[in-house]
Formats: structure tokens, sequence, C-alpha cells
């Protein structure tokens, strides 16, 4: 397990979203089987679920093999302005030939955000095919995340009693804000062969350098994943002194 994701830098975020839609097209485009996508909220991804929507990425993209899960969501209709499902839904998935059944969405419209994150467990247990993740056998292909001016992922907040759940795999996030939202859990955010930190913007550049030194304060600081860890953060978001990446 990787203790602190590897730092690539670009100019803008712009570019940081098209070098990485690339990346997916390559990488992504290319496994075998079927592949789960854990998708992020916010601007960012949101750049980047526009290039992949459209062409020319979209027609090498096998969307018949992706399957989309999101990392959390608020207890609001999928059509509601804060939803992340929506924002990804506009952006992405209306634009490409995925199958519904391949649509993974949290089930918002239950009676509390409890019985909708117990049922969303259940979702990502029959989509892996098991009740326990397996170390060797990572649920999502890719996981994107986002990393908030407070170090929150998802909706896993500083303090939140949800960052000590292990057993559960979905878990109800309430009085963090307006809205109440289920999040994915730590060990479900770690199992993944690609994790990558999305970061933006000059607000996260204290948040990301406290990731970057180990805080212990932040939630981010506490994910673990399985596979490869990387954080993409464009200039205005990265330390003063880190280079800007020059790799394919």
């Amino acid at each position: 397990m990787n203790a602190a994701p590897e730092l690539r830098v670009f100019d803008t975020a712009e570019e940081l979203a098209q070098r990485l839609a690339d990346w997916i097209v390559e990488h992504i485009g290319g496994e075998p089987g079927r592949v789960g996508l854990c998708l992020s909220g916010g601007t960012t991804p949101r750049q980047l679920y526009e290039l992949l929507g459209a062409a020319p990425r979209r027609d090498r993209l096998p969307w018949t093999r992706l399957h989309c899960f999101w990392g959390d969501e608020r207890l609001v209709p999928h059509d509601h302005a804060e939803s992340n499902f929506r924002m990804a839904h506009d952006a992405l998935l209306q634009h490409v030939p995925i199958p519904a059944e391949n649509i993974h969405a949290v089930p918002v419209n239950r009676t509390s955000a409890a019985v909708a994150a117990a049922e969303y467990e259940r979702m990502l247990q029959h989509f892996y095919g098991a009740q326990a993740l397996d170390p060797a056998r990572p649920l999502f292909g890719l996981t994107l995340l986002g990393l908030g001016e407070d170090g929150h992922i998802a909706s896993l907040f500083p303090n939140s009693p949800a960052l000590a759940e292990t057993r559960h795999w979905a878990v109800p996030v309430v009085g963090q804000g307006a809205l109440d939202r289920i999040s994915l859990t730590y060990p479900v955010l770690a199992s993944s062969a690609y994790t990558l930190f999305l970061v933006a913007g000059e607000r996260k550049r204290a948040a990301l350098s406290r990731l970057l030194a180990g805080d212990p304060a932040l939630p981010a600081t506490r994910l673990r994943p399985l596979g490869e860890f990387f954080c993409l953060a464009d200039r205005a978001a990265a330390p003063a002194e880190a280079p800007a990446f020059s790799g394919a």
C-alpha cells in the first residue's frame, strides 16, 4: 500500500484534464474484461468527463465493459443541481454508448441516507461478487477523487465517525452541511488498481501541501490505495517548488 501519492504537476487544469483523458483512453481502454470506474464530483472532473464524452476519445473506449460508480453522493434526486450523478450524466454519460445497466448510481430515492448506503453497499458487493474485499482483486480499475479545502475525500470529513468505519462499504454521512450524504469508506476507496487525486486551484494549495507532508489530521492522508497512487495538480494548487510533469 502506498503511503503518499506521486505528485504530477501540470500548468493548467485544462492540461491536467487533457493529459488524464488521454491516459484513460490508453490504460483503461486497453484493459481486458469489465472495469469499474469510481467517479468524483467537482469542477476538474467535469472537464475530464467532457473530454471523454466527445470524439475522438469517446470512440476509443469500450463502453460496454465500463461500469460507473460514485465515491459519494448527496441525498438529492438525480436531476438536482447538487447531484454528483447529474454532473457526470450531463458531462459524460448522456454522450456515450454505455449500457444503462452499467451505470450504478447511488439509490438516493430512499427514506434515509442509512437506507441508501445499505443498498449501495449491496450493489457494490453484487458487482464484485463477494461480501469481503480481496487485496489481490481490486474492486475498481480506476478511482478518481477530489481534495476538499479541509482535506476531505468523497464525503469523509475531518472528525467524522465515518473515518473509523472499516466493515461497511458505504455509510450515511449526516450533519455535515445542509444535505445528508452517502460515502464509500476507506477500504472500498482503496480497492483500486489506480487511484488519482485531481487537485486544481489556488484554494486547494494548503490542503495539498498538508497531504504531501503526511498531515494525519487530513482524511485524505489516511487513504492507503492498493494499487498505483497519483496526485495530479495544476500549477495553482501545487507547491511552488514542484516541477512540471513532462512524462507521458
